[in-house]
């Protein structure tokens, strides 16, 4: 059954958010508690490694929940995916198998798994379809994340097969929005140019400079727009979800359909932090792959589109930044 005020709010199911704390899950939690749901249940990393299984199995046999939601990631830019490639396959495939794991040991037979659009072959086509998933080389800089959120996918599918429980995927495009990460040096593009931006403006700086021409395309996709994807997608009644899946292709990618420029998408932020002086781009440093959208044509036809155009996003983005730049002035 399909119900439409949300699923915790007729049944009160016990649910757990891993990774309550990410830019992702927390966007969660704030959309669960807006519906009314109050049977939460969370842990920080102090409180419970994920990496390790059996705390994983004692936490789901003290807690029983219902469903899972599956947002814990260990995650990071180009350098640090380059840098720790090991932490990014091990740490990724290990909280993977335990949280999917334990939970079908528990009896779970609801769950949603957050993955990337980092999974489909460099060379893609575009937009990127659910359907290229495996055909191709991924991208060497991620290629363990990548191989790590795939895997996540193939135990869900598994599960399902094997066991016939009802565990989905969701695969976002970039996200950004609250609680993102705005590390100088490890971030990704939008955070880290909004800092870069407001560090100029708090500086006088008459120029930014940007790496690569700017002319590489991609897609951002707020983050509250992704918590409501999810919790859609979550929803969804069964029928409806197998309908518009395949067993073992049952992954939906959750984006907003349309791209800018790396340039148009500096020149908005300039717009938003109020910068006023020059964008200068080094065409030294690499532009990265040319093009990366995702095709959403598989949620939309299930009834869910996003709603936060870019420019607006962007704002609320940077008001949060404002508003807790102690915290991120790592």
């Amino acid at each position: 059954m399909n119900y439409p005020d949300g699923f915790c709010m007729s049944n009160n199911e016990r649910i757990y958010i891993a990774g309550h704390r990410g830019m992702v899950g927390s966007a969660i939690v704030r959309q669960l508690q807006a519906r009314g749901c109050t049977n939460l249940i969370t842990r920080t990393h102090a409180e419970l490694d994920l990496t390790d299984q059996a705390a994983v199995r004692a936490f789901f046999a003290a807690e029983k929940p219902e469903v899972v939601i599956l947002a814990a990631a260990k995650v990071g830019g180009i350098m640090a995916n380059n840098s720790y490639p090991a932490e990014f396959i091990y740490e990724n495939l290990m909280m993977e198998c335990n949280v999917i794991h334990e939970a079908h040991q528990a009896g779970v037979q609801k769950l949603l798994f957050l993955g990337s659009s980092c999974i489909y072959p460099k060379l893609a086509p575009q937009p990127m379809p659910e359907s290229c998933l495996l055909t191709g080389t991924l991208e060497p800089t991620n290629e363990p994340y990548a191989v790590a959120k795939i895997a996540g996918i193939k135990l869900c599918e598994s599960y399902n097969r094997q066991y016939g429980s009802d565990y989905r995927s969701v695969m976002p495009t970039n996200l950004y929005g609250p609680h993102d990460n705005f590390h100088p040096a490890n971030s990704h593009v939008v955070p880290a140019m909004i800092r870069r931006f407001h560090e100029a403006v708090q500086s006088g700086a008459d120029e930014v400079v940007i790496w690569g021409t700017g002319t590489p395309m991609r897609e951002f996709l707020h983050v509250d727009d992704m918590a409501e994807a999810s919790l859609f997608v979550l929803d969804l009644d069964r029928e409806s979800y197998l309908a518009n899946t395949e067993p073992m292709l049952s992954h939906i990618n959750v984006g907003t359909g349309t791209d800018v420029t790396i340039r148009e998408l500096a020149e908005t932020i300039a717009e938003v932090t109020g910068f006023r002086g020059r964008l200068v781009f080094d065409t030294t440093k690499p532009d990265g792959t040319p093009r990366k959208l995702m095709d959403v044509s598989r949620l939309a036809g299930m009834g869910w589109r996003a709603k936060t155009a870019l420019r607006e996003g962007l704002a609320d983005a940077y008001r949060w930044f404002l508003a807790h730049a102690d915290e991120v002035r790592g």
